[in-house]
């Protein structure tokens, strides 16, 4: 019972800084939706550091663990609004966009995870 608490807290948290997030950046004058481009960056990175610096010492506990990777990350994160997104691209014939958001957003998500993966070596 208390890890669904803390994922339920770390996801609320998550969501709450990824909709700030996404308000300042996403521009309705640009096509590439950057503010969820970029939380899905750094929410790659995160879980890549979190579950990096984990695996490396032991030393989070999976209520740790529970809070930061599944809650926070989870709720940070968004596959919804990015299939939302591309959707709309679909919508509206806008192939240049799909193809240029759908592969930014997968290569820089897996660099992001190796990036936070690496960056705990040096910790």
């Amino acid at each position: 019972m208390k890890q669904l608490l803390l994922i339920f807290l770390g996801g609320g948290a998550g969501s709450l800084l990824r909709y700030g997030i996404s308000r300042l950046l996403n521009n309705q004058s640009s096509t590439i939706p950057f503010g969820t481009l970029a939380v899905n960056c750094i929410g790659s990175l995160l879980i890549g550091v979190v579950l990096g610096y984990s695996i490396k010492t032991n030393g989070l506990s999976s209520n740790q663990i529970a809070f930061l990777a599944i809650g926070f990350c989870g709720g940070f994160t968004t596959f919804s609004t990015f299939t939302y997104e591309n959707t709309m691209f679909l919508k509206a014939g806008d192939l240049l966009s799909f193809f240029a958001y759908t592969t930014a957003s997968m290569v820089l998500g897996i660099l992001f995870v190796v990036a936070g993966l690496w960056l705990v070596k040096f910790l």
